[in-house]
């Protein structure tokens, strides 16, 4: 069997285990972001995101979909499910070493649909799960990527999550950091996206997880095109249902 269709089966049969199995935990949030310095389709862009992570006892995944709005009302709806299977909790066996905390096999379905571009990529590999210091969580994703529009190419996605305090207010900094490689019909990319947010909630009840701050996003060779680099700080709300 090859490996890119075992790989479509273990992120199948994640997902059915996600939606049959009660959750350790889940998450689900809405963030609204306004920016003036995008790269490629429209300066000026508005984004609803829709977001949900959950983790039962064998796999955990990641869901999100953006619908984006440009200043010349161009739309386009993108989303990215990433279903991922712990090998610890399959085994039985313990694969935490140093600063791994678990190996897993991890698998992301990427899908867009606009006017200028729609595709369905398939991106399957591993990933490790580190113990850093101070931070929530640190993970490392390493996938082949088969592109439906493009050459086939190779990623590293890092995501990360930093709280902390400032006297009594809470802090959080999070985001990813995609890396892949050039090919013959694109050049190499890397986006290194993170928000900067401040929990206002906390000031209406004690849970209560409604967050200001900004998102900084930085890529270079924006969707493989060559000397298109974005630097680009938007305006953000995220509230945490």
């Amino acid at each position: 069997m090859k490996l890119k269709h075992l790989a479509l089966i273990t992120g199948l049969l994640s997902a059915a285990t996600m939606a049959q199995a009660k959750p350790v935990w889940q998450d689900f949030s809405i963030t609204g972001l306004y920016g003036e310095n995008y790269a490629v389709v429209d300066d000026e862009q508005t984004t609803i995101t829709l977001e949900y992570a959950a983790k039962v006892k064998y796999a955990d995944v990641f869901f999100f979909v953006d619908r984006m709005r440009g200043g010349d009302d161009h739309k386009s709806t993108y989303f990215e499910l990433s279903p991922r299977l712990s090998l610890s909790e399959v085994s039985g066996q313990k694969l935490s070493y140093g600063p791994i905390k678990d190996v897993l096999v991890s698998t992301t379905w990427e899908s867009n649909n606009d006017d200028f571009s729609s595709f369905d990529n398939f991106l399957y590999g591993f990933a490790i799960d580190l113990n850093v210091p101070y931070f929530q969580y640190f993970n490392l994703n390493f996938y082949r990527a088969n592109n439906e529009n493009t050459d086939d190419d190779y990623q590293m996605t890092a995501v990360y999550a930093l709280p902390f305090k400032l006297s009594s207010e809470e802090f959080l900094v999070d985001g990813f950091l995609d890396w892949s490689t050039a090919e013959g019909d694109h050049a190499s990319e890397l986006n290194w996206t993170t928000q900067y947010k401040w929990n206002l909630g906390k000031h209406i009840s004690p849970d209560t997880r409604l967050y200001l701050g900004i998102e900084h996003s930085v890529w270079n060779n924006k969707f493989g095109i060559k000397g298109q680099d974005e630097h680009n700080v938007s305006a953000l709300v995220k509230y945490h249902f």
